[in-house]
């Protein structure tokens, strides 16, 4: 579904991304992990269209998009769960969720399933999300992700500050996102705990380079652990 092919991004003269090709395949949830500062969360923004890239191509389902906006890669599936929420917390849960669903027609119903996937939701519906505890602004930034019904989700950090009882809330809901089998998720973590778990595929990234990859069945064997302790 999506196919990244030797990708490099700059900060002025700093060498960010470097040579990156990976994909993300419809029902699997593919891992990427690594410390702080090694350039996952500006792989994800250059996916979504929020940094450009130097060179290298991205392909969604067929289809060349680094030229794309950010609005043109939503509307074409790609739905993503910033680091940090950036939820808008002046604006009402149900708001929030109408943001997703932006460029549908007004009449356009919020899906149910986010109701179902995230039951706190609709019991806050006209509560701002400011009000929200951390966890429950997670769950609402997801939700906003999902509302457009994306063919492929990207995640920053979902679990960064959040309650263990959450963590396993969206840990069961990403695996059943990817369970549906219509779906790729490109899960970017540092709980390496929560991201073996889920992983059907992983990466770990160094100095803006991928220095292992394989199964997520494999991550033990593999030393994954220890490329990312901190």
């Amino acid at each position: 579904m999506l196919t990244v092919k030797d990708i490099n991004q700059y900060y002025g003269g700093s060498h960010i991304l470097r040579g990156l090709s990976l994909e993300a395949r419809p029902g699997k949830v593919t891992v990427l992990l690594g410390r702080n500062g090694v350039g996952k969360t500006t792989l994800l923004k250059s996916l979504m269209g929020l940094v450009p890239i130097k060179s290298g191509s991205i392909e969604f389902e067929g289809k060349t998009i680094h030229q794309r906006t950010p609005y043109e890669r939503a509307r074409a599936g790609i739905g993503f769960v910033p680091q940090g929420r950036e939820i808008f917390a002046r604006l009402t849960v149900e708001e929030n969720l109408r943001m997703g669903l932006a460029y549908k027609s007004a009449s356009e119903p919020i899906p149910q399933e986010l109701f179902e996937l995230f039951p706190v939701l609709a019991q806050m519906l006209k509560r701002r999300g400011g009000d929200l505890s951390g966890g429950q602004q997670q769950q609402l930034a997801f939700a906003r992700a999902l509302a457009a019904r994306p063919r492929l989700l990207m995640l920053d950090e979902p679990t960064e500050g959040i309650q263990p009882s959450i963590i396993k809330d969206i840990g069961r809901v990403i695996r059943r996102l990817a369970d549906r089998g219509d779906m790729a998720i490109l899960l970017v973590e540092q709980y390496y705990d929560f991201a073996r778990e889920l992983a059907d595929d992983f990466l770990v990234m160094q100095r803006g380079e991928f220095i292992s990859r394989g199964a997520g069945a494999d991550m033990e064997t593999l030393g994954v652990r220890e490329l990312v302790a901190i």
